[in-house]
């Protein structure tokens, strides 16, 4: 696997938070393709709310994706273009994409957590990382709520 232009300079202190920044942005590119794809993909009586609620979450990882760029770049990395991975499944039914979605959420939620201690004396990082994890903790139980069936747990 090629090293990440960013991680390449072995000289800047940043370069292991940078470096999982890095990955998160790949992440949060993914999302949007990810996001934009379930959006397509929802059929059925309950379509258009969960339509809205899927094209938010692409809008939203753009969002997330640009101001992570912007921290990399102020750390003195130079952002992937990569984007992670987005596994086509075949699975279109509006449960099993909320599955989908769910385990993503809790990919992202994972991958924040770790650069947290990462953190150190940056202050601005630290607090838009809790940010961040704080949002992903809030689409985590907003899709387990959706995923609920006559009060009982589909997962």
């Amino acid at each position: 696997m090629k090293t990440r232009p960013s991680a390449k300079k072995s000289s800047n202190p940043n370069s292991s938070i940078i470096q999982k920044l890095d990955q998160i942005l790949e992440m949060e590119l993914s999302g949007v393709t990810r996001y934009l794809h379930y959006s397509l993909m929802i059929t059925g009586p309950n379509r258009i709310p969960i339509v809205k609620f899927f094209r938010d979450q692409a809008s939203e990882a753009l969002q997330h994706a640009t101001i992570i760029g912007e921290k990399i770049t102020a750390l003195g990395g130079h952002p992937s273009v990569r984007v992670s991975p987005v596994p086509e499944t075949h699975k279109h039914s509006t449960m099993e994409i909320l599955e989908e979605s769910l385990g993503f959420e809790k990919v992202g939620m994972a991958m924040y957590l770790k650069v947290l201690p990462l953190c150190k004396n940056n202050v601005a990082l630290e607090e838009l990382i809790r940010e961040f994890i704080k949002i992903e903790q809030e689409h985590i139980e907003e899709v387990e709520k959706m995923l609920k069936i006559s009060g009982d747990r589909r997962l």
